[in-house]
């Protein structure tokens, strides 16, 4: 995505400093095999296992017994949303967001074209998370090339309080955060502010998108891709994380910079034959925390593949295991 440049600030906030690894410190990805060219993954654990959902081809699903084996099972949808093509001609949607709330499946997407923020955020809901059981709710957000932000890379938070959010955005000006309506899924009827979480004030493109948030121990913490995806081995991609104890913000990285002043606490890099990871998503499993991602290997020219590994957490901050 290649937007115009906006400045952003934000109030400061000093948290604890922690100490980010250094990429000799990245482990490999964990074991994976089978269908592994997944792009933008979100993992979702359901009863019969696990469901992986992807870019592309009506959204590509995968599905894995053991969190290892991954076999591609078909797509979200059967055909492609009517509304969809006014976003991208090809009627193609990126960047799936899966969980489970209330009793159902919820999947937010986005329909764009590269390099343009004429974009749109769509809901779908479904009562099994299976291939093909997904009814498509309509369009949460929008954005035109009058808008200073892009409503691509959706991620729900339901936080502690049951609030529901939505974070996105690419490029642009970055990372953007709305309220949402528990009961629809869609944009809250009241509470219409958008909220500035994040940007790259050092980089006139502001590269920074798929956003990511989770919550732990009462603070907030905001994952995003910083740099360039979908290079194949010339990628740059990298994860990063800053933390703020609300959803809305302000996230300071662990030298107390806050994302809207371009700071971020590196937790994954390119190292060893693993090229730009990010596009990141992040799930609660049994075994504890997982960072999901697509990055590029090295050593098979460039080609997109999963990578999973487990998060530990130390003095506060995510650490990659």
């Amino acid at each position: 995505m290649r937007p115009p440049p906006l400045v952003l600030l934000t109030t400061v906030i000093a948290f604890a400093s922690a100490t980010p690894a250094s990429a000799a410190d990245y482990p490999m990805p964990g074991v994976v095999t089978g269908d592994l060219a997944a792009h933008d993954p979100s993992l979702l654990k359901s009863g019969a296992g696990y469901l992986l959902y992807s870019t592309h081809d009506r959204i590509e699903m995968r599905s894995s017994g053991d969190r290892t084996q991954f076999d591609r099972a078909g797509s979200a949808f059967t055909s492609v949303l009517a509304w969809v093509y006014d976003y991208n001609a090809d009627g193609d949607v990126w960047a799936p967001d899966t969980s489970f709330h209330a009793g159902q499946y919820w999947m937010y997407y986005s329909a764009s074209g590269f390099g343009s923020n004429h974009s749109a955020i769509g809901l779908a809901t479904s009562p099994t998370g299976e291939p093909g059981s997904w009814q498509d709710q309509g369009i949460v957000h929008a954005t035109t090339t009058a808008d200073d932000h892009n409503a691509i890379d959706p991620n729900l938070l339901v936080d502690s309080q049951g609030r529901w959010w939505l974070s996105f955005g690419s490029f642009w000006t970055g990372i953007r955060l709305i309220q949402l309506d528990p009961a629809t899924g869609m944009r809250h009827p009241t509470d219409q502010v958008v909220h500035r979480l994040a940007t790259r004030q050092q980089d006139p493109q502001h590269a920074v998108e798929a956003p990511a948030i989770v919550e732990r121990d009462g603070m907030y913490y905001l994952f995003v891709s910083f740099d360039r995806c979908c290079q194949g081995a010339q990628s740059t991609y990298r994860i990063m994380v800053g933390r703020s104890a609300e959803p809305t913000g302000p996230y300071l990285d662990a030298a107390g910079t806050p994302m809207t002043e371009g700071g971020g606490t590196e937790v994954l890099a390119s190292h060893a034959n693993i090229i730009g990871p990010g596009g990141q998503s992040v799930l609660a499993d049994s075994d504890g925390d997982l960072l999901v991602y697509h990055y590029y290997d090295a050593n098979a020219g460039g080609a997109h593949r999963l990578g999973i590994n487990l998060l530990g957490w130390e003095q506060g901050w995510p650490r990659v295991r």
